[in-house]
Formats: C-alpha cells, sequence, structure tokens
C-alpha cells in the first residue's frame, strides 16, 4: 500500500535537524515545509505546485494559496508562496504579464 510508504512530518522534522546539526540550513528549511505538507492529499500538491509554475498564477490567486496554506497550519508553505509571488511579480512572470505564452 502507497500509505505504507509515506514519511512522516516527525521524520522530515529530525531529518531537518540534522542537516542544521550538520550546516545546511536550506536543507533543514527544505525538510520542514516538505513535513507541512505531509497533511496535505496528492491532488491539493499537485493544485499547489501547478499553481506555482510561472505565467500560472495571478498574484492574488497565489495570495490566496498563501492564505490558505497557512490558514490549514503550513505557515512556511504560505510564506514560501507568498516570496514566490513577489518574485514573479518583481520579474514579470504572472498570468497575464506582457511575454505570458498561456
Amino acid at each position: 500500500r502507497i500509505e505504507d510508504c509515506r514519511i512522516s512530518q516527525q521524520t522530515l522534522e529530525y531529518q531537518a535537524q540534522i542537516a542544521e546539526s550538520a550546516g545546511s540550513p536550506q536543507i533543514a528549511m527544505n525538510l520542514r515545509r516538505a513535513g507541512e505538507l505531509t497533511r496535505f492529499n496528492d491532488e491539493k500538491i499537485l493544485k499547489i505546485y501547478s499553481a506555482l509554475r510561472p505565467f500560472r498564477s495571478t498574484k492574488e490567486e497565489l495570495l490566496g494559496i498563501a492564505e490558505e496554506l497557512e490558514r490549514e497550519g503550513a505557515v512556511l508553505n504560505g510564506a514560501y508562496v507568498r516570496e514566490a509571488a513577489a518574485v514573479y511579480e518583481k520579474r514579470k512572470k504572472l498570468k497575464g504579464d506582457k511575454g505570458s505564452s498561456l
């Protein structure tokens, strides 16, 4: 069963602590964000992933996803999506920006 192969948030937190102690804070942050995502089903994860692709979402749509993640306890991921929205705005990678092929 696929459920038997899934990793838990606690296991990812342990791995994050090891990464931090080895001097890899970025890997630790990535593991903590992954841990937050363990509470969501695959469909929701794929929806978020798709929304984060360049030219797929407006800033408002990304901020809505960030708010939803934060409400559901995934605050690190919410912050990540907010950061992506700001970067996409600066680099003109939002849906509707000039140069969008979609």
